[in-house]
């Protein structure tokens, strides 16, 4: 065996979403905080991204998450999430699964019957509260980062009408969309439809409006669009992703994005708890616990609760003559926006 690269992962899933973590082999992230070695990532560091979620190693469905040592003092760890067109500063989901492979690898010590990982993100600080029985992360609740609307019914032309869209921040930006408005519903069999307008809607959402976090400076674009279908306190969601799929979990800062502009259209209040639905129908527990102000913005402060499950391990390695040490994408699995992944 000749390699170049030796990089262990461990497999885990959020309520159906992948989100592995990489455990060995990536010794150092430059940057002094978690928002440069993001920025990192999305520049100089571009060639891991590729290695780890292009094929052959990697896949279209899901993330892999660096884990780093905290940069600040009050963090037990830092994680940033790869995905195929980049770096994204925090995900739900995959918090949940850095925080069970954490806690049930033993990276971080478990305490039972609850444990409390406090994470540092480029979005901020996720406090994570574990239950734990038998060496086991039986849920995890995520104190999210304050989440806050920078527009309601935006509207976007498209094909032969206009879409209204918000536009709201829960640890990264989303245009919301009720899935109404394409006359469709939020299943299984409709998942290829939506992402292929979901990446479409995004780029014309960036295209038409600038958004610019207060504090941060790299978050400024919108990642994703999210279709929503709001039923009393049941929220279906579908959050598609760049080049082309959905979200298999309820997606955690994009429940976040949602419960703010449902605050703002005053449809919830402090105390109120929904649950989220995913496409393949797992679920989250959102609650509301709080408002705080960012800037000149209200912001909101939920609390977001799903499960993860480890399901395997993966040692990658790079044979030296390996013509494609840095991974490809082909549009027959990745679909037809890859040029906007492959070209970044």
């Amino acid at each position: 065996m000749n390699t170049s690269k030796y990089i262990q992962v461990v497999n885990a899933h959020c309520e159906g979403e992948n989100g592995s973590v990489v455990v060995g082999g990536v010794l150092q992230i430059p940057g002094a905080t978690m928002q440069e070695k993001f920025d990192y990532l999305n520049n100089e560091g571009r060639d891991l991204q590729r290695f780890l979620c292009f094929e052959p190693r990697g896949v279209p469905h899901g993330s892999v998450n660096i884990v780093t040592a905290p940069t600040r003092p009050d963090a037990d760890a830092g994680f940033v999430i790869l995905q195929p067109d980049g770096a994204h500063p925090m995900s739900g989901s995959n918090a949940i699964c850095v925080t069970t492979v954490l806690l049930e690898t033993g990276m971080v010590p478990m305490t039972e019957p609850e444990t409390i990982v406090r994470l540092d993100t480029a979005a901020g600080l996720v406090t994570a509260t574990a239950r734990c029985e038998g060496g086991k992360c039986i849920d995890v609740t995520l104190s999210m980062v304050p989440s806050f609307v920078e527009a309601l019914d935006v509207e976007i032309p498209y094909m032969d009408q206009t879409i209204k869209a918000d536009i709201a921040f829960g640890g990264d930006y989303y245009g919301i969309v009720d899935v109404q408005q394409l006359g469709m519903e939020i299943a299984p069999q409709n998942a290829h439809l939506l992402f292929d307008i979901g990446v479409d809607l995004v780029t014309r959402l960036n295209q038409q409006y600038s958004v610019q976090h207060p504090m941060y400076a790299s978050l400024n674009k919108i990642s994703y669009v999210m279709f929503r279908n709001i039923d009393g306190a049941l929220v279906q969601t579908c959050t598609t992703l760049k080049p082309g799929r959905c979200d298999r979990s309820p997606c955690g800062t994009g429940s976040s994005a949602n419960l703010a502009t449902m605050y703002a259209r005053n449809l919830v209040e402090v105390g109120d708890s929904l649950t989220s639905q995913s496409i393949i129908g797992s679920q989250f527990g959102v609650l509301l616990e709080d408002t705080t102000t960012i800037a000149d913005k209200t912001a909101v402060l939920p609390k977001v609760t799903g499960r993860a499950w480890i399901y395997g391990t993966q040692q990658l390695m790079v044979d030296p003559t390996d013509p494609f040490k840095q991974g490809f994408t082909l549009s027959d699995t990745w679909g037809r926006f890859i040029n906007e992944i492959t070209q970044a």
